[in-house]
């Protein structure tokens, strides 16, 4: 491999460059800024009263939402509380979704690193590094994670927004063939224990059981798939389960968040009944 000297970039003070243009990097390529596989819901958010969010993104998993807030030069306190005013923003207009508020820019000094670690405890912050890097006659950015949101301590609650509505509330969102496997699982729930019915929320899909709220499984179902949360311990058996069938899963917050697409309801309901099984047990 041959050795090439870069150079490097201070994108703010040279004129060829300006913030419009690295937008339009970050928007032909989100991954490039190192969170993942997301796509980009909005550019440019109009916020009330509080200006333009740079990038709305979200995971493929459609379970988390990044408010991402760019600036060229060193971060500074009005680049902070802008970032963390359009979190707080979308997580009220959205609290269905988990939010994370992502600080990109080119200098972020100890000093302003002390004082986004000070918030990451209750508002969970990723706080990138941008570097412009020339080589040669061509350019490229470099995003480096300084600060990510592991000190975060929200938990989700099931009854964080226990407004009740319909089924019909939930057809009307264009999501009725997911609604029908969900309508399956209960029905594979049913033979687990015959007292549990669903219940309606406006953000997800609970369970009542003899009249009683008992969200030990809850649903959120999107267009292509039903996400589902198991209230479970975390263990290499529930692991390996999932990963053997090739079902999507996570653990955060003292639960499994299960992506199970149509296919997976309809061929795995013996998987899908042991797992319900063990959720039952353990509530």
């Amino acid at each position: 491999m041959e050795f090439i000297q870069h150079e490097k970039i201070d994108l703010k003070s040279d004129p060829n460059f300006n913030e419009a243009w690295v937008q339009d990097i970050i928007a032909k390529n989100p991954s490039i800024i190192g969170l993942g596989d997301l796509e980009i819901i909005d550019k440019e958010r109009i916020q009330p009263r509080k200006g333009r969010l740079d990038f709305l993104m979200q995971d493929t998993d459609e379970s988390t939402r990044y408010e991402v807030e760019l600036q060229l030069g060193p971060c500074d306190e009005s680049h902070i509380i802008r970032t963390i005013e359009y979190w707080d923003y979308e997580k009220r207009k959205s609290p269905h979704y988990e939010h994370r508020g992502v600080i990109i820019a080119e200098d972020i000094t100890t000093r302003f690193l002390n004082v986004i670690s000070l918030f990451n405890r209750t508002i969970p912050i990723i706080a990138l590094q941008m570097n412009a890097i020339k080589i040669e006659n061509k350019i490229s950015l470099v995003f480096t994670k300084v600060l990510d949101e592991t000190g975060y301590e929200a938990v989700f609650d099931e009854e964080e927004d226990y407004t009740e509505v319909d089924r019909k509330y939930w057809e009307n969102k264009n999501i009725k063939d997911s609604l029908a496997k969900i309508d399956d699982v209960f029905k594979i729930l049913n033979e687990v224990n015959d007292q549990i019915t669903p219940k309606y929320n406006k953000y997800y899909i609970g369970l009542k059981q003899n009249g009683s709220v008992n969200n030990f499984i809850w649903f959120r179902p999107r267009k292509k798939k039903v996400i589902m949360g198991c209230r479970l311990e975390k263990s290499d058996e529930v692991d390996n389960l999932f990963e053997e069938n090739s079902i999507l899963s996570k653990f955060k917050h003292k639960r499994y968040i299960v992506h199970l697409t149509h296919k997976n309801i309809e061929e795995k309901k013996e998987l899908i009944k042991q797992v319900l099984q063990k959720a039952h047990d353990n509530k």
